[in-house]
């Protein structure tokens, strides 16, 4: 479970997951949850559901069960995210959430989070050496 988001957070991802499992709509949210989106992350809730709407996210899994997010972003640079840790590359992560603690995440996480809870994720399985690559920052599928 996602332990470093607040409850209110955790909520409102269960929320959206069941809207997905019982509709058939295909990426479209009531408005109360949008607007809850922006209430508890801000601006960064807009951008992410923009990166979600392009499906600008990949969930890379290895044999060994290792997994990590591949995000585009919008500039079109790629961005390794881990839920596991909470932890994306990109600077607006670096700067709002570690060294301001402005926000809970950036845009890159948010957009992984909603892909699941939306279950949109594209899926892509890649070898542990492929992983290992990945994880150490030297490349990637």
């Amino acid at each position: 479970m996602r332990t470093f988001l607040p409850a209110v957070a955790e909520q409102l991802f269960r929320d959206i997951q069941k809207i997905y499992e019982e509709t058939t709509q295909t990426l479209t949210l009531p408005s109360s949850r949008l607007r809850r989106l922006k209430f508890v992350f801000g601006t960064c809730a807009l951008q992410a559901l923009d990166l979600v709407d392009q499906r600008s996210v990949t969930c890379l899994s290895s044999p060994s069960g290792r997994k990590a997010f591949q995000v585009i972003g919008g500039s079109g640079r790629l961005y390794t995210c881990f839920l596991s840790c909470h932890y994306c590359p990109c600077p607006a992560f670096t700067y709002t959430v570690l060294r301001r603690n402005q926000g809970l995440l950036c845009k890159h996480i948010l957009a992984v989070y909603l892909c699941q809870a939306m279950a949109v994720t594209q899926q892509e399985s890649v070898s542990d050496q492929q992983m290992s690559a990945v994880l150490s920052g030297t490349g990637g599928p």
